[in-house]
């Protein structure tokens, strides 16, 4: 039997160990991955350091992955990646609670075949490690707020989306997405990112550390002749300015914000309100069945081939850590101390 490397958390609060497992075989609908690089999330020292949303010990923590299709299942579905091609995958040990067959930080690991995405060559492993998490995090984000994959704003109708934490992955992927999409796009974020998000499409940016960037965003879009009744909120402790740009912006109609912090956590409290203006968190659909049918447009559809015209390109900025998996606990020490605007990545 064949065994590769992985970091394994053997319980919650301790250091992640570094060990050799056997290789798994896929099952029916899944891909088996040869890493090549991943990517860190916030969540990720979350479980390492408070075994958050992990069950199943020894487990393997970890999403975001890129790397190399080894083997196929017998029922990967015809649109999925095949066998020998580069892949950007969302490992799914999340959602198995540690099962470490599915966790991203190790050598090889399965992943359904519906949350792999084929990567041209000129995005490099590195670069593509940044893509899954964000990207599917983002399209669920829109589709619980009623934006889906036939949302198109047509050209010449203004209708504008607010992107509140634009300089994170995810709201870096949420101001693509929208943009995509066809809406005037306005983000929120720290001034010393605002040049790099211009180039990523957005129409207006605002320093969300300007005690009077609520006033500043309504002026504009008021000067713009602009509506805007939804918007993706990165960052979650900010939510009120968020809430209240859309309360004064959204006319007669409902204001609805995906938030991707859970806002019991960020509002121990109880979350700001406004009249007419709902936050909905960011979570992809409840059923398996549902769940994967978003994946496989996502991910095999709609990812592809926006990375194959490059419509969609990889982002925030990168910042490798060398060592591979033996620096594992460096990066997540390093991303618990906070980055900005920066995603750290491990290339084996």
């Amino acid at each position: 039997m064949s065994s590769h490397r992985a970091a394994i958390s053997n319980k919650a609060g301790e250091r992640l160990e570094l060990t050799t497992r056997p290789t798994p075989t896929p099952g029916p609908d899944e891909l088996l991955i040869e890493v090549k690089a991943l990517a860190l999330n916030p969540v990720d020292h979350y479980q390492r350091d408070h075994g958050y949303f992990v069950k199943h010990y020894p487990a393997i923590l970890g999403s975001d992955v890129s790397g190399i299709v080894l083997a196929a299942g017998s029922d990967v579905p015809s649109s999925a990646p095949k066998v020998g091609q580069r892949v950007a995958a969302f490992a799914i040990g999340f959602y198995k609670e540690g099962l470490p067959d599915y966790g991203g930080f190790q050598e090889k690991v399965l992943v359904p075949a519906v949350t792999a995405a084929e990567i041209p060559d000129r995005i490099s492993f590195k670069e593509a490690s940044l893509l899954p998490m964000a990207v599917e995090t983002s399209w669920a984000g829109y589709v619980g707020i009623g934006l889906g994959r036939d949302t198109k704003i047509p050209k010449g109708k203004k209708q504008g989306l607010l992107v509140w934490g634009g300089a994170s992955s995810m709201g870096s992927a949420a101001l693509q997405i929208a943009n995509i999409l066809g809406f005037t796009v306005y983000v929120a974020a720290s001034e010393k990112h605002h040049a790099y998000l211009k180039t990523l499409g957005a129409s207006e940016v605002f320093d969300y550390k300007n005690d009077g960037v609520v006033d500043d965003i309504v002026k504009k879009a008021k000067e713009d002749g602009l509506q805007i009744k939804w918007a993706y909120d990165a960052v979650g402790y900010q939510l009120g300015s968020t809430m209240e740009v859309l309360s004064k912006l959204k006319g007669s109609d409902e204001g609805v914000i995906a938030s991707a912090v859970r806002l019991q956590r960020a509002f121990p409290n109880g979350a700001p309100t406004f009249e007419g203006v709902e936050a909905k968190f960011v979570a992809p659909p409840e059923s398996e069945e549902a769940r994967n049918e978003h994946f496989q447009y996502v991910f095999n559809h709609w990812l592809k081939q926006k990375l194959a015209t490059g419509e969609f390109v990889p982002s925030p900025h990168l910042k490798a850590i060398e060592g591979g998996l033996d620096s594992i606990n460096k990066a997540l020490d390093e991303l618990k101390a906070g980055v900005s605007g920066t995603k750290l990545v491990l290339e084996f």
